[in-house]
Protein backbone atom coordinates (compact mmCIF):
# COMPACT_ATOMS: atom_id res chain seq x y z
CA UNK A 1 0.00 0.00 0.00
CA UNK A 2 2.94 2.23 0.55
CA UNK A 3 4.91 1.53 -2.10
CA UNK A 4 1.95 1.45 -4.95
CA UNK A 5 -0.13 3.91 -3.18
CA UNK A 6 -3.86 3.54 -2.74
CA UNK A 7 -5.45 3.44 -6.24
CA UNK A 8 -2.30 1.29 -7.38
CA UNK A 9 -2.73 -1.54 -4.44
CA UNK A 10 -6.76 -1.58 -5.15
CA UNK A 11 -6.18 -2.35 -8.80
CA UNK A 12 -3.80 -4.83 -8.30
CA UNK A 13 -5.57 -6.84 -5.89
CA UNK A 14 -8.66 -6.13 -8.19
CA UNK A 15 -6.54 -8.06 -10.83
CA UNK A 16 -5.88 -10.83 -8.32
CA UNK A 17 -9.73 -11.21 -7.76
CA UNK A 18 -10.27 -11.50 -11.86
CA UNK A 19 -11.95 -7.81 -11.95
CA UNK A 20 -12.08 -6.01 -15.71
CA UNK A 21 -9.37 -3.58 -14.98
CA UNK A 22 -7.41 -2.26 -18.05
CA UNK A 23 -3.57 -3.46 -18.07
CA UNK A 24 -1.57 -0.89 -16.29
CA UNK A 25 1.76 -0.65 -14.75
CA UNK A 26 3.12 1.65 -11.54
CA UNK A 27 5.54 3.44 -10.96
CA UNK A 28 6.23 3.20 -6.95
CA UNK A 29 6.52 5.85 -4.16
CA UNK A 30 9.90 4.66 -4.09
CA UNK A 31 11.09 6.39 -7.52
CA UNK A 32 8.95 9.48 -6.29
CA UNK A 33 11.53 9.80 -3.23
CA UNK A 34 14.45 9.02 -5.51
CA UNK A 35 13.39 10.90 -8.24
CA UNK A 36 15.86 13.94 -7.92
CA UNK A 37 18.86 11.21 -8.32
CA UNK A 38 17.07 9.38 -11.29
CA UNK A 39 16.91 12.82 -12.75
CA UNK A 40 20.38 13.61 -12.65
CA UNK A 41 21.85 10.39 -12.59
CA UNK A 42 22.59 9.10 -16.34
CA UNK A 43 23.00 5.55 -14.95
CA UNK A 44 19.73 5.54 -12.66
CA UNK A 45 17.81 7.40 -15.78
CA UNK A 46 18.49 4.84 -18.49
CA UNK A 47 17.78 2.04 -16.51
CA UNK A 48 14.36 3.66 -15.50
CA UNK A 49 13.92 4.63 -18.86
CA UNK A 50 14.79 1.34 -20.21
CA UNK A 51 12.18 -0.74 -17.38
CA UNK A 52 9.45 1.70 -18.79
CA UNK A 53 9.85 0.78 -22.29
CA UNK A 54 9.90 -2.80 -20.78
CA UNK A 55 6.84 -2.01 -19.31
CA UNK A 56 5.53 -0.96 -21.98
CA UNK A 57 5.71 -3.30 -24.34
CA UNK A 58 4.41 -5.18 -21.90
CA UNK A 59 0.26 -3.57 -22.08
CA UNK A 60 1.27 -3.23 -26.06
CA UNK A 61 0.97 -7.09 -25.86
CA UNK A 62 -2.17 -7.39 -23.72
CA UNK A 63 -4.18 -4.82 -25.77
CA UNK A 64 -2.75 -5.76 -29.18
CA UNK A 65 -2.08 -2.26 -30.05
CA UNK A 66 0.94 -0.27 -30.34
CA UNK A 67 2.14 3.00 -28.51
CA UNK A 68 3.07 5.94 -31.06
CA UNK A 69 0.98 3.62 -34.16
CA UNK A 70 -1.19 5.77 -35.92
CA UNK A 71 -3.26 2.33 -37.12
CA UNK A 72 -3.44 0.25 -33.51
CA UNK A 73 -2.83 3.28 -31.09
CA UNK A 74 -2.42 2.42 -27.53
CA UNK A 75 -3.59 5.67 -25.99
CA UNK A 76 -2.32 6.10 -21.91
CA UNK A 77 -3.53 7.76 -18.67
CA UNK A 78 -0.79 8.95 -15.95
CA UNK A 79 -2.42 8.93 -12.78
CA UNK A 80 -1.11 9.80 -9.15
CA UNK A 81 -2.00 7.58 -6.05
CA UNK A 82 -0.55 8.34 -2.61
CA UNK A 83 -1.21 5.89 0.06
CA UNK A 84 -3.78 8.50 1.44
CA UNK A 85 -6.23 8.88 -1.25
CA UNK A 86 -6.91 12.78 -2.08
CA UNK A 87 -9.02 13.18 -4.39
CA UNK A 88 -9.09 15.19 -7.56
CA UNK A 89 -6.16 17.29 -5.58
CA UNK A 90 -2.94 16.17 -8.32
CA UNK A 91 -2.38 15.79 -11.57
CA UNK A 92 -3.83 13.42 -14.08
CA UNK A 93 -3.24 13.58 -18.09
CA UNK A 94 -5.44 11.68 -20.24
CA UNK A 95 -4.59 10.19 -24.00
CA UNK A 96 -1.10 10.50 -23.89
CA UNK A 97 0.35 9.28 -27.22
CA UNK A 98 -1.80 11.41 -30.15
CA UNK A 99 -0.70 14.07 -32.01
CA UNK A 100 -1.90 15.81 -34.92
CA UNK A 101 0.36 13.41 -37.36
CA UNK A 102 -0.92 10.34 -36.05
CA UNK A 103 -4.60 11.15 -35.64
CA UNK A 104 -4.55 12.55 -39.38
CA UNK A 105 -3.57 8.87 -40.55
CA UNK A 106 -5.79 7.10 -37.94
CA UNK A 107 -8.62 9.15 -39.41
CA UNK A 108 -7.44 7.87 -42.71
CA UNK A 109 -7.80 4.15 -41.77
CA UNK A 110 -10.50 4.27 -39.59
CA UNK A 111 -12.92 6.94 -40.43
CA UNK A 112 -13.66 7.78 -36.69
CA UNK A 113 -12.76 11.38 -36.81
CA UNK A 114 -15.18 13.19 -34.05
CA UNK A 115 -13.55 10.42 -31.68
CA UNK A 116 -10.00 10.76 -32.52
CA UNK A 117 -10.47 14.54 -32.37
CA UNK A 118 -11.96 14.36 -29.42
CA UNK A 119 -9.24 12.27 -27.42
CA UNK A 120 -6.76 14.71 -28.55
CA UNK A 121 -8.88 17.67 -27.11
CA UNK A 122 -8.93 16.12 -23.56
CA UNK A 123 -5.02 15.17 -23.57
CA UNK A 124 -4.73 19.03 -24.48
CA UNK A 125 -7.14 19.94 -22.12
CA UNK A 126 -5.54 17.58 -18.98
CA UNK A 127 -1.84 18.79 -19.98
CA UNK A 128 -3.11 22.60 -19.61
CA UNK A 129 -4.56 22.08 -16.12
CA UNK A 130 -1.61 20.01 -15.35
CA UNK A 131 0.41 23.14 -15.67
CA UNK A 132 -1.91 25.48 -14.13
CA UNK A 133 -4.45 26.34 -16.53
CA UNK A 134 -8.53 26.96 -15.41
CA UNK A 135 -11.11 24.54 -16.30
CA UNK A 136 -13.03 27.29 -17.18
CA UNK A 137 -10.60 28.88 -19.95
CA UNK A 138 -11.40 25.88 -21.74
CA UNK A 139 -15.05 25.70 -21.04
CA UNK A 140 -15.47 29.30 -22.13
CA UNK A 141 -13.97 28.03 -25.63
CA UNK A 142 -15.99 25.25 -25.56
CA UNK A 143 -19.58 27.17 -24.79
CA UNK A 144 -18.48 29.78 -27.52
CA UNK A 145 -18.39 26.88 -29.81
CA UNK A 146 -21.37 25.40 -29.24
CA UNK A 147 -23.10 28.87 -29.38
CA UNK A 148 -21.37 29.69 -32.47
CA UNK A 149 -22.57 25.45 -34.07
CA UNK A 150 -26.04 26.38 -32.63
CA UNK A 151 -25.95 23.07 -30.29
CA UNK A 152 -26.29 22.24 -26.31
CA UNK A 153 -24.69 19.58 -26.14
CA UNK A 154 -20.70 18.64 -27.12
CA UNK A 155 -21.96 15.40 -28.82
CA UNK A 156 -24.50 17.59 -31.86
CA UNK A 157 -20.49 18.46 -32.85
CA UNK A 158 -19.89 17.06 -36.23
CA UNK A 159 -16.55 15.71 -36.10
CA UNK A 160 -14.88 18.82 -38.15
CA UNK A 161 -16.69 21.16 -35.31
CA UNK A 162 -14.72 18.86 -33.24
CA UNK A 163 -11.83 19.30 -34.90
CA UNK A 164 -11.60 22.76 -35.20
CA UNK A 165 -12.44 22.83 -31.35
CA UNK A 166 -9.47 20.80 -30.62
CA UNK A 167 -7.15 23.06 -32.37
CA UNK A 168 -8.67 26.11 -30.67
CA UNK A 169 -7.70 24.17 -27.44
CA UNK A 170 -4.39 23.19 -29.05
CA UNK A 171 -3.73 27.22 -29.94
CA UNK A 172 -4.75 28.05 -26.16
CA UNK A 173 -1.99 26.30 -24.75
CA UNK A 174 -0.01 27.08 -26.89
CA UNK A 175 -0.79 30.87 -25.95
CA UNK A 176 0.31 30.34 -22.87
CA UNK A 177 3.47 29.26 -23.25
CA UNK A 178 3.11 25.63 -22.34
CA UNK A 179 4.99 23.17 -24.58
CA UNK A 180 2.96 19.45 -25.84
CA UNK A 181 5.80 17.71 -27.32
CA UNK A 182 5.09 16.11 -30.87
CA UNK A 183 6.58 12.79 -29.90
CA UNK A 184 4.43 10.35 -27.86
CA UNK A 185 7.66 8.80 -25.92
CA UNK A 186 8.55 12.31 -24.55
CA UNK A 187 4.70 12.80 -23.89
CA UNK A 188 4.89 10.20 -21.85
CA UNK A 189 7.54 11.03 -19.79
CA UNK A 190 6.92 14.41 -19.09
CA UNK A 191 3.29 13.14 -18.25
CA UNK A 192 5.32 11.24 -15.42
CA UNK A 193 6.93 14.35 -14.47
CA UNK A 194 3.97 15.97 -14.18
CA UNK A 195 1.82 13.82 -11.99
CA UNK A 196 5.19 13.64 -9.94
CA UNK A 197 5.28 17.35 -9.74
CA UNK A 198 1.82 17.72 -8.92
CA UNK A 199 2.52 16.05 -5.05
CA UNK A 200 3.70 19.62 -4.56
CA UNK A 201 1.04 21.76 -5.85
CA UNK A 202 -0.23 24.23 -3.58
CA UNK A 203 -3.97 22.46 -3.88
CA UNK A 204 -2.31 18.98 -3.07
CA UNK A 205 -0.07 20.90 -0.26
CA UNK A 206 -3.57 22.37 2.07
CA UNK A 207 -5.50 19.50 1.32
CA UNK A 208 -3.25 17.25 2.71
CA UNK A 209 -2.46 19.63 5.71
CA UNK A 210 -6.67 20.00 6.39
CA UNK A 211 -6.38 15.95 6.67
CA UNK A 212 -3.23 15.43 8.49
CA UNK A 213 -1.28 13.39 5.37
CA UNK A 214 2.37 13.92 5.90
CA UNK A 215 3.94 15.52 3.14
CA UNK A 216 6.78 12.17 3.50
CA UNK A 217 4.37 9.86 1.88
CA UNK A 218 5.02 10.84 -2.17
CA UNK A 219 2.95 9.94 -4.58
CA UNK A 220 3.17 6.28 -7.02
CA UNK A 221 2.25 7.11 -10.82
CA UNK A 222 -0.22 4.63 -12.64
CA UNK A 223 0.29 4.31 -16.40
CA UNK A 224 -2.51 2.64 -17.37
CA UNK A 225 -4.27 1.44 -21.01
CA UNK A 226 -6.93 4.33 -21.67
CA UNK A 227 -10.47 2.22 -22.32
CA UNK A 228 -13.04 4.93 -24.06
CA UNK A 229 -16.36 5.42 -22.99
CA UNK A 230 -16.89 8.51 -25.46
CA UNK A 231 -17.07 5.64 -28.63
CA UNK A 232 -20.67 6.77 -29.27
CA UNK A 233 -23.97 6.52 -26.93
CA UNK A 234 -23.90 2.66 -26.46
CA UNK A 235 -20.73 3.62 -24.51
CA UNK A 236 -20.34 5.75 -21.47
CA UNK A 237 -18.39 6.44 -17.84
CA UNK A 238 -19.61 6.49 -14.23
CA UNK A 239 -18.60 6.82 -10.66
CA UNK A 240 -20.46 4.95 -8.23
CA UNK A 241 -21.06 3.98 -4.35
CA UNK A 242 -21.40 0.59 -3.49
CA UNK A 243 -23.69 1.71 -0.44
CA UNK A 244 -26.52 3.89 0.07
CA UNK A 245 -24.81 7.75 1.04
CA UNK A 246 -27.35 8.71 2.93
CA UNK A 247 -28.70 5.64 4.79
CA UNK A 248 -25.35 4.41 6.14
CA UNK A 249 -25.99 0.49 6.11
CA UNK A 250 -23.58 -2.13 4.53
CA UNK A 251 -26.35 -3.47 1.85
CA UNK A 252 -24.76 -3.58 -1.37
CA UNK A 253 -27.23 -0.70 -3.41
CA UNK A 254 -25.60 1.26 -6.61
CA UNK A 255 -25.78 4.63 -6.14
CA UNK A 256 -23.75 7.36 -8.16
CA UNK A 257 -23.66 9.00 -11.71
CA UNK A 258 -22.91 8.01 -15.13
CA UNK A 259 -23.26 9.58 -18.53
CA UNK A 260 -23.10 7.93 -21.94
CA UNK A 261 -20.79 9.22 -24.74
CA UNK A 262 -18.44 10.60 -22.36
CA UNK A 263 -15.04 9.92 -20.48
CA UNK A 264 -14.84 10.09 -16.81
CA UNK A 265 -13.09 13.25 -15.85
CA UNK A 266 -16.48 15.16 -16.95
CA UNK A 267 -18.17 13.54 -14.22
CA UNK A 268 -16.18 14.04 -11.60
CA UNK A 269 -15.74 17.48 -13.13
CA UNK A 270 -19.63 18.10 -12.78
CA UNK A 271 -19.02 19.57 -16.11
CA UNK A 272 -21.86 17.23 -17.92
CA UNK A 273 -25.27 16.29 -16.84
CA UNK A 274 -24.89 12.95 -15.24
CA UNK A 275 -27.67 10.62 -14.92
CA UNK A 276 -28.35 8.49 -11.89
CA UNK A 277 -27.04 4.71 -11.71
CA UNK A 278 -29.81 3.07 -10.22
CA UNK A 279 -33.68 3.32 -10.32
CA UNK A 280 -33.82 3.53 -6.47
CA UNK A 281 -31.68 6.66 -6.71
CA UNK A 282 -33.19 8.17 -9.03
CA UNK A 283 -37.05 8.05 -7.49
CA UNK A 284 -34.75 9.01 -4.48
CA UNK A 285 -33.39 12.35 -6.10
CA UNK A 286 -36.58 12.45 -8.29
CA UNK A 287 -34.96 12.11 -11.32
CA UNK A 288 -35.88 10.20 -15.02
CA UNK A 289 -35.68 5.87 -13.94
CA UNK A 290 -35.95 5.91 -17.77
CA UNK A 291 -31.98 7.21 -18.31
CA UNK A 292 -30.67 5.35 -15.00
CA UNK A 293 -27.86 2.87 -15.90
CA UNK A 294 -30.32 -0.06 -14.48
CA UNK A 295 -32.71 0.73 -17.58
CA UNK A 296 -30.53 2.17 -20.12
CA UNK A 297 -28.05 -0.72 -20.00
CA UNK A 298 -28.74 -3.39 -17.78
CA UNK A 299 -26.25 -6.06 -18.17
CA UNK A 300 -23.75 -3.78 -17.35
CA UNK A 301 -25.58 -2.43 -14.40
CA UNK A 302 -25.74 -5.89 -13.53
CA UNK A 303 -21.88 -6.48 -13.97
CA UNK A 304 -21.23 -3.68 -11.69
CA UNK A 305 -23.39 -5.12 -9.09
CA UNK A 306 -22.07 -8.18 -9.32
CA UNK A 307 -18.90 -7.59 -9.10
CA UNK A 308 -20.07 -4.95 -6.06
CA UNK A 309 -21.34 -7.75 -3.71
CA UNK A 310 -18.59 -10.35 -4.67
CA UNK A 311 -16.01 -7.62 -2.98
CA UNK A 312 -18.39 -6.30 -0.11
CA UNK A 313 -20.22 -9.63 0.82
CA UNK A 314 -17.81 -12.25 -0.27
CA UNK A 315 -14.25 -10.38 0.12
CA UNK A 316 -15.52 -8.50 2.99
CA UNK A 317 -14.26 -5.40 1.59
CA UNK A 318 -15.29 -2.12 2.66
CA UNK A 319 -18.17 -0.18 1.10
CA UNK A 320 -16.27 1.05 -2.03
CA UNK A 321 -16.35 4.02 -4.53
CA UNK A 322 -15.82 3.20 -7.90
CA UNK A 323 -14.83 4.43 -11.49
CA UNK A 324 -15.76 2.70 -14.68
CA UNK A 325 -15.83 3.04 -18.44
CA UNK A 326 -17.88 0.81 -20.27
CA UNK A 327 -17.14 0.59 -24.61
CA UNK A 328 -20.37 -1.14 -25.12
CA UNK A 329 -23.13 -2.45 -23.39
CA UNK A 330 -22.36 -5.87 -23.32
CA UNK A 331 -20.81 -7.19 -19.87
CA UNK A 332 -17.53 -7.35 -21.11
CA UNK A 333 -17.05 -4.18 -22.56
CA UNK A 334 -17.02 -3.14 -18.81
CA UNK A 335 -13.80 -1.73 -16.97
CA UNK A 336 -12.84 -0.89 -13.57
CA UNK A 337 -10.52 2.08 -13.77
CA UNK A 338 -10.26 2.56 -9.52
CA UNK A 339 -11.78 2.14 -6.64
CA UNK A 340 -11.37 2.93 -2.93
CA UNK A 341 -13.11 2.89 0.48
CA UNK A 342 -16.38 5.49 1.03
CA UNK A 343 -16.22 7.86 3.11
CA UNK A 344 -16.04 6.13 7.16
CA UNK A 345 -19.66 4.97 7.84
CA UNK A 346 -20.84 6.26 11.68
CA UNK A 347 -22.71 4.47 14.50
CA UNK A 348 -24.36 7.41 15.23
CA UNK A 349 -26.02 9.96 13.09
CA UNK A 350 -27.26 13.88 14.70
CA UNK A 351 -29.26 15.59 12.19
CA UNK A 352 -30.52 18.60 12.57
CA UNK A 353 -34.03 19.23 10.95
CA UNK A 354 -36.24 22.63 10.13
CA UNK A 355 -38.69 22.26 12.95
CA UNK A 356 -41.73 22.71 11.31
CA UNK A 357 -40.98 21.08 7.69
CA UNK A 358 -44.72 22.59 6.22
CA UNK A 359 -43.71 25.97 7.48
CA UNK A 360 -40.67 25.92 4.98
CA UNK A 361 -42.47 25.02 1.99
CA UNK A 362 -43.50 28.13 0.95
CA UNK A 363 -39.56 29.78 0.98
CA UNK A 364 -38.02 26.44 -1.40
CA UNK A 365 -36.87 28.13 -4.18
CA UNK A 366 -35.18 25.07 -5.77
CA UNK A 367 -33.92 21.66 -5.38
CA UNK A 368 -30.50 19.57 -6.00
CA UNK A 369 -28.96 16.66 -5.35
CA UNK A 370 -28.18 15.99 -1.39
CA UNK A 371 -25.05 15.00 -0.74
CA UNK A 372 -24.02 15.18 2.72
CA UNK A 373 -24.54 16.82 6.30
CA UNK A 374 -28.19 17.68 7.04
CA UNK A 375 -30.50 21.19 7.42
CA UNK A 376 -28.14 24.25 7.47
CA UNK A 377 -28.95 27.54 7.79
CA UNK A 378 -26.55 30.95 7.20
CA UNK A 379 -25.27 33.27 5.25
CA UNK A 380 -24.16 33.48 1.14
CA UNK A 381 -20.79 33.80 0.63
CA UNK A 382 -18.91 33.74 -3.31
CA UNK A 383 -15.38 33.65 -2.48
CA UNK A 384 -12.65 33.77 -0.11
CA UNK A 385 -12.81 37.50 0.53
CA UNK A 386 -16.57 37.18 1.70
CA UNK A 387 -15.61 34.50 3.95
CA UNK A 388 -13.03 36.40 5.78
CA UNK A 389 -15.36 39.70 6.13
CA UNK A 390 -18.10 37.77 7.34
CA UNK A 391 -16.10 35.95 9.99
CA UNK A 392 -14.60 39.41 10.86
CA UNK A 393 -18.43 40.86 10.91
CA UNK A 394 -20.52 38.23 12.01
CA UNK A 395 -18.42 35.20 13.75
CA UNK A 396 -21.68 33.67 14.98
CA UNK A 397 -23.21 32.74 11.98
CA UNK A 398 -22.90 29.83 9.57
CA UNK A 399 -21.31 30.52 6.01
CA UNK A 400 -22.84 28.68 2.89
CA UNK A 401 -20.48 28.97 -0.06
CA UNK A 402 -22.03 28.81 -3.58
CA UNK A 403 -20.38 28.17 -6.76
CA UNK A 404 -21.15 27.50 -10.02
CA UNK A 405 -19.22 23.75 -9.77
CA UNK A 406 -16.14 23.43 -7.87
CA UNK A 407 -12.48 22.18 -8.70
CA UNK A 408 -9.85 21.16 -6.44
CA UNK A 409 -8.52 24.56 -6.24
CA UNK A 410 -11.53 25.80 -4.17
CA UNK A 411 -10.19 23.25 -1.30
CA UNK A 412 -9.32 26.78 0.74
CA UNK A 413 -12.33 28.10 0.51
CA UNK A 414 -15.15 25.04 0.94
CA UNK A 415 -12.45 24.31 4.38
CA UNK A 416 -13.41 27.94 5.38
CA UNK A 417 -17.48 27.56 4.44
CA UNK A 418 -20.18 25.87 7.02
CA UNK A 419 -21.58 24.40 3.85
CA UNK A 420 -21.34 24.17 0.05
CA UNK A 421 -24.24 24.41 -2.86
CA UNK A 422 -23.33 24.40 -6.53
CA UNK A 423 -25.41 24.15 -9.53
CA UNK A 424 -23.89 21.59 -11.45
CA UNK A 425 -22.38 18.06 -10.46
CA UNK A 426 -23.61 15.17 -8.84
CA UNK A 427 -23.52 12.98 -6.09
CA UNK A 428 -19.61 11.96 -6.69
CA UNK A 429 -17.95 15.25 -8.31
CA UNK A 430 -15.06 16.11 -6.72
CA UNK A 431 -17.13 18.97 -4.69
CA UNK A 432 -19.37 16.17 -3.00
CA UNK A 433 -16.54 14.08 -2.54
CA UNK A 434 -14.23 16.67 -0.74
CA UNK A 435 -17.21 18.31 0.85
CA UNK A 436 -17.77 14.84 2.52
CA UNK A 437 -14.82 14.11 3.51
CA UNK A 438 -13.85 17.59 5.23
CA UNK A 439 -17.66 16.73 6.81
CA UNK A 440 -19.85 19.80 5.63
CA UNK A 441 -23.43 20.20 4.18
CA UNK A 442 -23.69 19.82 0.71
CA UNK A 443 -25.99 19.96 -1.90
CA UNK A 444 -25.30 19.88 -5.87
CA UNK A 445 -26.04 20.09 -8.94
CA UNK A 446 -29.25 22.51 -8.21
CA UNK A 447 -29.72 23.06 -11.97
CA UNK A 448 -31.57 26.05 -11.91
CA UNK A 449 -29.35 27.83 -10.39
CA UNK A 450 -27.09 30.69 -11.97
CA UNK A 451 -23.99 31.71 -10.13
CA UNK A 452 -22.23 34.92 -11.25
CA UNK A 453 -18.97 34.48 -9.03
CA UNK A 454 -17.11 37.71 -10.25
CA UNK A 455 -20.57 39.37 -9.35
CA UNK A 456 -20.73 37.58 -6.57
CA UNK A 457 -24.45 37.12 -6.99
CA UNK A 458 -26.61 33.97 -7.55
CA UNK A 459 -30.28 34.01 -9.47
CA UNK A 460 -32.68 31.13 -9.11
CA UNK A 461 -36.51 31.46 -10.76
CA UNK A 462 -36.73 35.42 -10.24
CA UNK A 463 -35.08 35.39 -6.82
CA UNK A 464 -31.63 36.87 -6.75
CA UNK A 465 -28.77 35.97 -4.19
CA UNK A 466 -26.60 38.40 -3.18
CA UNK A 467 -23.38 38.17 -0.98
CA UNK A 468 -24.51 38.39 2.89
CA UNK A 469 -28.54 37.24 2.40
CA UNK A 470 -29.38 34.75 4.26
CA UNK A 471 -30.04 31.08 2.75
CA UNK A 472 -30.64 27.73 4.20
CA UNK A 473 -29.93 24.18 2.73
CA UNK A 474 -30.88 20.81 3.30
CA UNK A 475 -27.66 18.14 2.99
CA UNK A 476 -30.17 15.01 3.23
CA UNK A 477 -33.00 15.76 0.67
CA UNK A 478 -31.27 18.44 -1.31
CA UNK A 479 -33.17 21.59 -0.89
CA UNK A 480 -32.06 25.62 -1.20
CA UNK A 481 -34.40 27.97 0.44
CA UNK A 482 -34.08 31.91 1.41
CA UNK A 483 -34.30 33.15 4.78
CA UNK A 484 -33.07 31.21 8.04
CA UNK A 485 -35.42 28.50 9.68
CA UNK A 486 -35.20 27.41 13.15
CA UNK A 487 -34.18 24.39 13.46
CA UNK A 488 -34.47 21.22 15.84
CA UNK A 489 -31.78 17.69 16.11
CA UNK A 490 -32.87 14.34 15.74
CA UNK A 491 -30.84 11.29 16.91
CA UNK A 492 -30.15 8.69 14.29
CA UNK A 493 -29.03 5.29 15.76
CA UNK A 494 -27.93 3.69 12.34
CA UNK A 495 -27.28 -0.19 11.85
CA UNK A 496 -23.84 -1.14 10.74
Amino acid sequence: LIHLGNKGFNLMVLVGEGKPVPPALIITTEIFRCWPVVRRFERARDEFMQRLRNSISGIEKLTGSVFGSPERPLLLSVRSGSAMSMPGMMSTIHNVGLNEELIHEYVEATGKKYFAWDNYRRFLQSWGMAHGLAREDFQELMNAKKKKAGVLLKREFSPEQMAELALEYQKLVRRRGLEVPDDPWLQLIRAVEMVLESWHTEKANEYRKLMGISDDWGTAAIIQAMVYGNLGQDAGSGVLFTAHPYRKVRRVALWGDYASGDQGEDIVSGLVTSQPISVEQAQLDGRSEENSLERRFPAIYEKLLEIARDLVYTKGWNPQEMEFTFEGPEPNQLYILQTRDMITIKAMDRLRVFADPDAVKPYVLGKGIGVSGSALCGRAVFSEANIGQLRRDDPETQLILIRQDTVPEDIREISLSDGLLTSRGGQTSHASVVATRLEKTCVVGCRDLRVYEAEEYAEIGDQRINFGDPISIDGRNGLLLRGMHPLREEVHILPL
